[in-house]
């Protein structure tokens, strides 16, 4: 347990050192690269605008995760269950994913004028649904077929077989899309808070620091980004060994 707290702790420790020793060797000013060293006066400068724009990309993030979860997870059933939807929908989720989502933030945002968290919320929700929909469904259309002739043998119903079959197998894909698609519903959320401004969440600190030249600030803010999805990450992980704890134990 202590070496899973203590490898992470070194390899970041490790990393910002790295990160300080190539600007002193370079000789870097920080308002062309800033330095770790310069990066706490930046986080006890603007401590209060931290914790409240946090917050703000924060919650946001989350709930524009949860609704990718929610219509993810539905999608990926019918996918799975269902070979011509499957075949149908597949062209139209991979399209819309190729997509480069900051070219859908000003549509969104004249789409939808003044619905700033709105806005924010679906941009998180619409970069995030896919790698869930996809593991749900590949999970469900690769469900051995004789479990269901021997369930359905024995007169369950298809309810009964999604929930004592295809959805424990389907869970370790799902909480491995999840880990990937919680990193992705921050991009989302800061896609709007820098190409279609509004004065909230971190994305905004960043563009503020952009604008007065402030390299520390910048920096500060890709750094609390990066904690925050540390954070969600973890908080995957911890929901994971709760629901999925048995696949890592068979995987030992």
């Amino acid at each position: 347990m202590l070496s899973k707290i203590a490898t992470p702790v070194i390899a970041i420790i490790i990393f910002l050192g790295l990160w300080e020793l190539l600007v002193w060797a370079n000789g870097w000013p920080n308002f062309k690269m800033a330095s770790p060293s310069d990066l706490p006066p930046a986080f006890w400068k603007y401590k209060e605008l931290f914790l409240t724009m946090g917050w703000q990309t924060l919650w946001r993030t989350v709930v524009g995760l949860i609704i990718a979860v929610i219509f993810g997870t539905a999608i990926g059933m019918i996918i799975g269950f269902s070979r011509i939807a499957r075949d149908a929908l597949y062209p139209l989720l991979i399209g819309f994913n190729a997509i480069p989502k900051a070219t859908l933030v000003p549509v969104i945002s004249l789409l939808f004028i003044g619905q700033h968290d709105f806005n924010t919320i679906l941009m998180a929700f619409m970069i995030s649904f896919f790698p869930i929909a996809v593991s749900v469904g590949i999970g469900l259309s690769t469900l051995e077929p004789e479990y269901r002739d021997i369930l359905r043998a024995l007169g369950a119903s298809r309810y009964t077989i999604f929930m004592k079959i295809a959805l424990p197998k389907t869970l370790p894909e799902f909480f491995g899309a999840l880990k990937v698609s919680a990193t992705l519903a921050f991009i989302g959320t800061n896609l709007v808070e820098i190409v279609s401004p509004h004065g909230r969440g971190l994305g905004a600190l960043f563009k503020s620091g952009e604008t007065n030249g402030d390299y520390p600030l910048m920096f500060a803010v890709l750094i609390a980004l990066a904690f925050l999805g540390i954070v969600l990450y973890y908080a995957v992980i911890f929901l994971e060994r709760i629901f999925a704890g048995w696949a890592d134990r068979e995987a030992s």
